[in-house]
């Protein structure tokens, strides 16, 4: 160690000590993190000020690009409905039908059975994205996929169609990826809410006759308002951001009816060339995405917002 940096750490006290150590064991993250994220997010800022294509010289054009994406562009609002459709129903599935998975899991009487069955819902987030989706547009959605067959299995073989492919199924169709949607992480997310309420508030429930599915309204969803709030936040982030999954499915089509705005950014920046425009476009996602974070922390109370209130 430096001599000049000894005599410094020994008129210190051992919880100063302490803390300069915790200072310096993050100072390099932190370091990676700005130069990795923020810098990056800082260049998109700058650059939406630019029309200039990837190796080639920027001019300066001012708001223009966000004139434009505003007021030109015929394909940006259309892609935010598709965004805000999918994300709304993301998001209804995801508070919902895992939180009834946890719980379900939660009344089991036996450990052993709520360890296999946690282990069970564990197992498919193994699978890469990129094969779900692959699975789901040439298995499932196929025009001579599962799903067509099985219509044509019990006498409703005239509703079989490529469900990717037809302007008015395909934005459902790409919805209704990953179905039963109870796999994954947010199951344990809920399960380790519903595992945490304290035991006395259990037997209180049951002592004052409040059990089943009055208990579950009425203790249990309130109890676990913090884990909510976090898949919440989360999925509203993924669904604003994500695009690989459409652009493995349909890249957007047919036409542009399952155009989202993340996909289009990408087009523009790496298909058409137009860097500028697209860094504009990130731009107002980034803000997009945080009006909305900002109003479900506003809005959506965790449980102990929820406690301190009562």
């Amino acid at each position: 160690m430096n001599k000049s940096i000894k005599p410094f750490l020994w008129h210190m006290s051992e919880k100063q000590r302490f803390s300069v150590s915790c200072y310096a064991l993050l100072a390099l993250p932190a370091i990676l993190m700005a130069v990795f994220i923020y810098l990056p997010v800082l260049w998109a800022f700058v650059n939406s000020l630019f029309k200039f294509e990837v190796g080639g010289e920027s001019e300066f054009v001012g708001l223009r690009n966000y004139v434009e994406l505003f007021t030109m562009d015929p394909v940006i609002y259309p892609a935010v409905i598709n965004m805000l459709l999918l994300t709304l129903f993301g998001t209804a599935i995801q508070i919902t039908v895992p939180l009834i998975v946890a719980k379900l899991i939660f009344s089991l009487d036996k450990e052993r059975g709520r360890y296999l069955y946690r282990l069970l819902f564990l197992v498919p987030i193994v699978a890469p994205g990129v094969a779900v989706q692959l699975i789901w547009g040439g298995m499932i959605y196929n025009e001579s996929g599962m799903f067509n067959e099985v219509l044509r299995m019990i006498g409703l073989g005239g509703m079989s169609q490529g469900w990717l492919s037809g302007p008015k199924t395909a934005l459902l169709a790409i919805a209704f990826v990953g179905f039963p949607w109870i796999g994954g992480i947010n199951v344990l997310i809920y399960y380790a809410g519903l595992a945490s309420i304290p035991t006395s508030v259990n037997e209180a429930a049951k002592l004052e006759g409040c059990t089943g599915v009055s208990k579950f309204i009425r203790i249990d969803i309130p109890m676990v308002f913090s884990q909510l709030k976090l898949i919440m936040v989360l999925t509203i982030i993924g669904g604003v951001q994500t695009y690989e999954g459409i652009f493995i499915l349909t890249r957007g089509g047919p036409g542009f009816r399952t155009m989202v705005p993340a996909l289009w950014m990408y087009f523009n920046a790496f298909s058409f060339q137009r860097m500028g425009y697209a860094c504009a476009v990130g731009v107002c996602l980034f803000f997009l995405i945080l009006g909305l974070t900002l109003m479900a922390f506003r809005y959506v109370r965790s449980t102990e917002e929820l406690e301190g209130k009562a």
